[in-house]
């Protein structure tokens, strides 16, 4: 009912619907308290739980079983969203709704193989609902560039994308080798002594990701000439990565609802830069 409320809402316009991305341990029971009740529901033994719990456990679930690689390892995770999204997209055509296009975004790829099978799972999941409500219905599939090796091999993970979404976040985490969530303890540092000129999290560095964005989009435009560019993430809100992001030809930028207003003048100021 979630997804058939956005797709309504947006009316013909695009809603990108990022497959689940983080790290399973975010999903487990964490108190025995909640691991008891998890037990009880799969009718399993507590100590069964707590083996599983065991064997999932990552040292650094942030660069581990995330994104893609859960939909690899469990392509029935993502084959039940693409499904969830597909029906939501029939119910508005039965309602003669004029309901949104997704887009659908496959998370944290570094090789074009990873998205051609998970691409070809999403169109798999689209065949059976179509075949089945005898509808056609009209999705796109691309990634996130968050990762230095994708922005690096753009040209052939390209060919089975028609959008990139560059997830700088986490882009900017792996190009510096820097935590987000750390790096408040010395960042202000960076910027005293002028390594930084800004906080890289809330304005893009241009010498390394800001690089790595323009090589990727320049390879993937390449490749494919109808390919959408866009970033998603804080620096979405921020001008001056706005700027950058106009100057290197991509399409749109996507940011936190509160920051639209100033994103909006800032693209429109860029623009008027040209």
């Amino acid at each position: 009912m979630i997804l058939k409320g956005y797709l309504k809402a947006m009316f013909g316009l695009p809603v990108t619907v990022r497959l689940l991305d983080p790290p399973l341990h975010e999903f487990l029971p964490k108190s025995d308290k909640d691991i008891d009740e998890v037990a009880r529901s799969l009718n399993l033994g507590a100590k069964e739980v707590k083996d599983r719990i065991s064997e999932l456990h990552e040292q650094n679930p942030m660069l581990g079983h995330r994104g893609c690689r859960l939909g690899i390892s469990f392509p029935e995770i993502y084959e039940m969203q693409c499904k969830a999204i597909f029906e939501a997209l029939i119910e508005c055509k039965k309602e003669k709704s004029k309901s949104a296009i997704p887009e659908i975004m496959i998370p944290l790829v570094s090789t074009d193989t990873e998205l051609k099978i998970l691409r070809d799972l999403v169109n798999k999941i689209a065949k059976e609902v179509q075949t089945k409500n005898k509808i056609k219905i009209n999705y796109i599939v691309g990634t996130m560039i968050e990762l230095p090796r994708a922005a690096l091999q753009a040209k052939s993970i390209s060919k089975y994308a028609d959008f990139f979404s560059f997830g700088t976040n986490d882009l900017t985490q792996t190009a510096l080798g820097i935590s987000r969530d750390d790096s408040g303890k010395f960042l202000n540092d960076y910027v005293d002594h002028k390594i930084f000129d800004k906080d890289p999290f809330v304005s893009i560095d241009e010498d390394g990701v800001g690089e790595l964005v323009e090589i990727a989009s320049n390879r993937g435009r390449k490749q494919n000439k109808r390919l959408k560019l866009g970033i998603c993430g804080e620096h979405g809100g921020d001008p001056k990565s706005i700027e950058f992001c106009s100057k290197v030809g991509l399409n749109y930028v996507s940011c936190s609802p509160y920051r639209v207003p100033v994103a909006r003048l800032a693209a429109a100021q860029a623009e008027l830069l040209k």
